[in-house]
This record gives C-alpha cells, structure tokens and sequence, in this order.
C-alpha cells in the first residue's frame, strides 16, 4: 500500500510522536488558544459540517486552529474527514485527489477513504487522480496531527489539493462533495491563512470582510472580496468549495471561534499573516 510520508514534520511541526502530543497540547493551552485540554465525545458528529483552519507552522497558528479542534472534539467524531487545501508548490494536477493508501504523521498512519474519494471524482469535471500535488505541500498534512490527537487513526481522510481556484471549480467541487457524504458521517475541513505580509491593521481590516463572508455563507462574496481588495488568501477555493458543500447539506451558521496574526505571536505588527478558526453548522449551537 502506497505511503505518503511526512514532508513539513520537524518544520511546520514536532518531529517526534512525544513531542508532537506535547505541541498538540500546548496549542490547546496556549493564550491564544482555547486555554483547555478538549474533551472527546464519542458518538458520531451532531451540528458541525465543517471546520476553517488555518495551515502556518504551529508556533505561529496552531493556538488558532485549537479552537476548530476543541469544537469539534466536543460535538463528536467523524468516520471520514475530508481536508481541502491550496496549492502552494506547483506541483501536480489542478486539482488533485488521492483515492488509496495511507498518510503519515510522526503520531501513525491514517487511511484514505477510497470509496469517498472515487464518489467525490465521479461527480467532478476538473479533478485529477493525482498524487503528486500531494507529495509537498503542507495545507493538508499540518490538519492531520489535531485530528490524530483527538482520534488515534480512527478516522479516515479524503484529501483535495487546489491549484487552480475559479469559481465555477469551487462550485463543481462543493457539489461532488456534498452528494458524496449526504449520508455519511463526515466533515469538512477548508485549510487557509488570511492576509499575508501586510501590517495587522491593514490584515484585520481585509480579513474581516472574508469572515464576514464566510459567517454569511456567502462564496460569492468571498471572490469578490479577494478580487476587489487584492486580499492575499491562500485557501479562497477551498473556503468557497467547503461553504457550498455545507449549504447543501443544511448548514445554518458559521461562527468566528478565533482570529489573531503571527504578529501575536512574534510581536512584529508591521509584516504579519492573518489566521481564522470557524465552524460551520446545522444551528446555532454553543460547544462549551
């Protein structure tokens, strides 16, 4: 069975399985974190659709992220997880899906959804089955240890790189998602950071009106706020193709959990990357 191994362990994150645990945890923790240890139910996912993590080396995001985790750790556990990231290297198909093999982490091996994944490319006209848009890039694999933590390897995954981020491909890509997992339990994870290398004033001033956006579920606004304002978000594809899917299967409300800069971080407010945790949900619900 084919492996995909760990490109960014040792970078974006903990090389070791003990250290990584430890990292995992700190984020928790952390300030900017939840500033607890999740508590885990069991039983299948009730409200949330999809997360909106962000995808920067732990030290500087994974606080960020912790809040998407600590939500979703709360309202239960899916089977599948189906993580959509950009492109950031170049490398492969436009669009590009695994449907076999394993994904490892320092913390083990996770299963690609097979099933999940031929259904998701049987509906789509832009996506390749393709490895090697896979191979490099980090928007994807960096998910992987916070659901590792929560769940062991007791999950499987579907992942989708994009490089190519039109519009219309976010809507063919949000529709095959949505008629695949109808049934399923499974969830959704949009992997992007916001504003990159502007000051926090001007980061937080453009990332809202992508929040704002995305809390309205609107993907159309999201475009249009990217385009008009030359906002520097990476993951606009995979947000637009996440809040589509979720529309269809019944999402109700999407909540900010989250926003701070690396410059909370690194106490540099001149050059900073803007980060956003959400959830996307069936209700307004309230996790605690």
């Amino acid at each position: 069975m084919a492996i995909r191994l760990p490109a960014h362990a040792g970078t974006f994150y903990a090389e070791s399985s003990h250290r990584l645990r430890e990292q995992i945890d700190y984020c928790f923790k952390h300030e900017l974190g939840p500033g607890r240890t999740p508590i885990i139910s069991q039983e299948k996912c009730k409200y949330i659709i999809s997360l909106i993590c962000p995808h920067a080396g732990y030290l500087y995001s994974g606080p960020v992220a912790a809040h998407a985790y600590d939500k979703l750790a709360r309202d239960g556990k899916p089977n599948t997880v189906v993580i959509i990231g950009p492109n950031h290297t170049g490398y492969g198909s436009g669009v590009s899906l695994t449907t076999s093999g394993l994904w490892r982490t320092p913390l083990g091996d996770v299963e690609i959804d097979s099933e999940l994944s031929h259904k998701i490319y049987e509906n789509t006209k832009f996506v390749d089955l393709d490895d090697l848009g896979h191979r490099f890039e980090h928007s994807i694999e960096v998910q992987l240890p916070f659901l590792q933590y929560l769940y062991g390897n007791n999950f499987r995954l579907v992942p989708i790189s994009m490089m190519m981020q039109d519009i219309e491909i976010s809507i063919d890509l949000g529709n095959a998602i949505a008629k695949a997992i109808f049934d399923k339990n499974a969830i959704m994870i949009a992997s992007t950071d916001l504003t990159h290398y502007q000051n926090s004033t001007l980061a937080w001033r453009n990332d809202k009106k992508i929040i704002d956006a995305i809390q309205d579920l609107d993907e159309n606004s999201v475009y249009k706020n990217v385009e008009e304002y030359n906002i520097s978000m990476c993951g606009y594809g995979p947000v637009s193709a996440v809040i589509i899917a979720s529309k269809i299967l019944g999402a109700k409300n999407a909540k900010l959990l989250k926003y701070a800069t690396s410059g909370d971080v690194t106490r540099d407010h001149n050059q900073v990357v803007g980060y956003a945790s959400l959830i996307i949900s069936r209700s307004t619900i309230n996790l605690t």
